[in-house]
């Protein structure tokens, strides 16, 4: 497969940025019947794209995948002022790097706070947006805080009374906090018994240069303290008008009621409780995953959609 690096200028707050870029398989724009390429939003806040390189098979069915680690993330720019992390800043740099690489038709995905992001800038009405993938992400994070703490209830009695006490303490940064984190993480983050280095690259970088997931998050998926603490586009859902799938893990953060609630509020989409998968179901089963998700994608291409059909499509398990 042909994979092309570079980077976008993003200008941001008077001054030009570098965002990176990666596109795997040819890029051409405008080909008449080529499949529209599909864009990978990484989560976080403040992450970056490596953990979703087993979304790059997408390639092999034809269509480009095109990922980008967003401003103060992985190979981007890392600016050092704090005032630019809001989700502002990231629809805007999604157009920017969209109009660059000349993409007038084209298709998302979005994996967690990516998935928020895929869903604030479909708010927005861009043409040219072919449908969109939800990825384990919530529309609301007061729901997502209640549904954290719900799962994280269910945590050995140490572990909960070792996350309380630094949370009390204001001790987060304490590598006793984040071994107990990690407890919750095994559960509903990633299973597999060894995370693959690509995942193991994104939470070094988290841990290295967290300042972007700080900032807008907290510490924490269950203890979030920062601006995103309020967020909630729920009673926006409605005016998305794209085709839409909704995916999450069965044993997912971003828990099936989650799914419920993003799915539900958007018109005619599909949803899909990926079975026996957490929040990185492409890194547990990175086949069957993206066998969803490419037929997901070829209906749409097809004009075989209908709203809501995601069971006669032959998706494992649907609501």
């Amino acid at each position: 497969m042909e994979v092309r690096d570079g980077t976008v200028a993003f200008p941001i707050d008077g001054e030009e940025a570098e965002t990176w870029y990666r596109v795997t398989g040819e890029l051409r724009p405008g080909d008449a019947g080529a499949p529209a390429p599909l864009v990978v939003l990484h989560g976080g806040p403040g992450a970056t794209h490596d953990y979703l390189e087993s979304l790059e098979a997408m390639a092999e069915t034809g269509r480009r995948a095109i990922f980008y680690d967003q401003l103060g993330c992985g190979k981007s720019d890392l600016p050092d002022d704090t005032s630019l992390w809001t989700v502002e800043t990231f629809v805007e740099e999604l157009g920017v790097v969209r109009e660059y690489l000349g993409l007038d038709r084209l298709h998302i995905f979005g994996s967690s706070w990516g998935g928020m992001l895929a869903m604030e800038y479909a708010l927005t009405q861009p043409e040219g947006v072919a449908s969109m993938i939800v990825a384990s992400s919530p529309s609301s994070i007061p729901q997502w805080v209640a549904e954290a703490n719900r799962l994280r209830a269910d945590l050995p009695e140490d572990v909960q009374e070792t996350l309380n006490r630094h949370e009390a303490a204001g001790t987060t940064s304490d590598p006793e906090y984040e071994e107990a984190c990690l407890v919750f993480y095994k559960r509903h983050v990633c299973r597999l018994p060894e995370w693959p280095d690509y995942v193991v690259r994104s939470f070094q970088f988290l841990e290295e240069h967290g300042v972007v997931y700080q900032t807008m998050n907290g510490p924490s998926e269950f203890h979030v303290i920062g601006p995103l603490k309020d967020w909630d586009i729920t009673e926006r859902l409605g005016e998305i008008r794209i085709p839409t799938l909704v995916i999450s893990g069965e044993f997912d953060e971003a828990t099936p009621a989650i799914n419920r609630t993003v799915s539900g509020g958007i018109p005619g989409a599909e949803s899909v409780i990926y079975p026996g998968g957490s929040h990185m179901a492409h890194v547990e089963d990175p086949e069957g995953y993206m066998g969803v998700l490419d037929g997901f994608l070829t209906r749409v291409e097809k004009g075989a959609w209908t709203p809501g059909e995601a069971a006669a499509a032959g998706i494992p398990e649907s609501r």
